[in-house]
């Protein structure tokens, strides 16, 4: 008795091979599969580089958000004073921070005073946002210490009177650099009999910041926190306390600690309640982006299919030879699975390949991009961020990967069980 031969065995890949191999004059079928490997391989590379470039936006947006901002903010509910307003200012701001520093998790805690006033260098003006910090709590924050494109030098922030630090982008609008002496501008001054009069002062730029997002850089001014307590006429208090810890993305187990730390009539604001929409329309984007570039995968391996039954069309003389020497029907399946199947690998290797590239050479394919255009792509005013970032994820790759072959795989199928199914009499009846 005869010894079946194992699936997929050597005869097997060489028939499919040779199949694939097919010349014009066999009915196109080499060109039917150039087409389909090529459709695989651009849907493949498609949809790594929109992951890749998803997941790198979603990473740049919240590492500049973790790097300048306070992970919770930790504020009063307030009280009424006399006059009827409502103060929510904090007066025993050290000793909350404290309370709060020693909590499990966090790792710093500072207070902060806030202000919005008027910046002014020589004739130009711009609206700006005041936070009044202590110097060594500032040199805690990587966006604004740690910026790679900063100019000057914080210890003079540590050392010096009457200095600030400005974000790029308010260095930008006003026409100032490091060394330039500027004014700010506060509509809540010096109270008078005649009412309150705006309070100027005059300040040295001694260190220049780019925080990586444009609305930080082009709003943000820090200062020493005891000359913000001065100019804002908060002597003795604090408008907030900026807390800082060491899992940002995981929140929840630490804010009812926080809370009780902070005290009665306190309050938490985090990062995620402030930018917390913008995530989910992020992950939102990201789950309909999938999809559609799933589909377009699809559309791609449809095209194995059409070459499979121009193939199975093409070689039904052989299929019946095949047939009438001993081929098994899986035998045959397997033949026209590994045609189908071949094309669909082949072109998702060479997708991810060029998918990975893109996204490591993100950065020089833009600007080329950007000088092909004429400059002007990429706008961070509207963008919030300063450069098209990419971040590669092994989980994005495999996604990829396996919807890529799985889609192959399915649709290679049916058409190989066709094949399988053919009558070799049907076959070879007018042969």
């Amino acid at each position: 008795m005869a010894k079946t031969p194992p699936p997929f065995a050597p005869f097997e890949w060489k028939i499919a091979w040779r199949y694939l191999r097919a010349r014009r004059v066999e009915g196109g079928v080499s060109v039917m599969t150039w087409i389909s490997l090529i459709g695989i391989t651009l849907a493949v590379f498609a949809l790594i580089a929109t992951l890749a470039v998803r997941s790198g936006f979603r990473s740049e947006f919240v590492g500049t958000i973790l790097g300048a901002n306070a992970h919770v903010t930790v504020y009063s509910a307030g009280n009424f004073d006399a006059q009827g307003n409502l103060d929510r200012t904090i007066e025993d701001y050290d000793g909350v921070a404290d309370r709060i520093a020693q909590v499990p998790g966090v790792e710093r805690a500072a207070p902060l005073v806030k202000g919005q006033v008027l910046i002014t260098n020589r004739e130009r003006s711009s609206g700006v946002e005041v936070f009044g910090i202590q110097p060594d709590d500032l040199l805690d924050l990587p966006g604004v210490a740690e910026s790679e494109q900063a100019v000057g030098d914080l210890s003079e922030f540590q050392n010096g009177e009457d200095v600030i630090a400005i974000g790029s982008g308010v260095a930008r609008s006003i026409g100032a650099t490091v060394g330039d002496t500027v004014k700010l501008t506060s509509p809540n001054g010096v109270k008078t009999a005649f009412g309150t009069s705006p309070r100027v002062n005059a300040y040295r730029v001694v260190y220049v910041f780019s925080a990586g997002r444009y609305d930080i850089d082009r709003t943000r001014v820090y200062m020493p926190f005891e000359q913000a307590q001065s100019f804002f006429n908060r002597e003795g208090v604090a408008d907030e306390i900026e807390v800082m810890v060491d899992r940002p993305e995981e929140l929840t187990p630490i804010l009812i600690p926080i809370l009780e730390a902070a005290g009665e009539r306190s309050q938490i604001w985090t990062w995620q309640d402030a930018s917390g929409g913008f995530l989910r329309a992020l992950e939102v984007e990201d789950n309909v982006m999938f999809i559609i570039l799933s589909i377009l995968v699809l559309i791609a391996a449809m095209n194995i299919v059409s070459g499979l039954i121009m193939l199975v069309k093409n070689k039904g003389r052989d299929i019946g030879i095949l047939r009438t020497i001993g081929l098994s029907e899986g035998s045959v399946l397997r033949v026209f699975f590994i045609c189908g199947a071949f094309t669909g690998i082949i072109g998702t290797a060479m997708g991810v390949g060029l998918g990975c590239l893109f996204a490591i050479y993100i950065d020089p394919i833009f600007s080329f991009v950007n000088y092909v255009m004429g400059g002007g792509v990429w706008d961070p005013s509207i963008r919030g961020i300063y450069a098209l970032p990419a971040e590669l994820h092994l989980s994005d790759v495999l996604k990829a990967i396996g919807l890529s072959l799985g889609l192959s795989f399915f649709v290679t199928y049916f058409p190989a069980r066709r094949a399988a199914r053919l009558n070799p009499v049907e076959a070879l009846r007018y042969e």
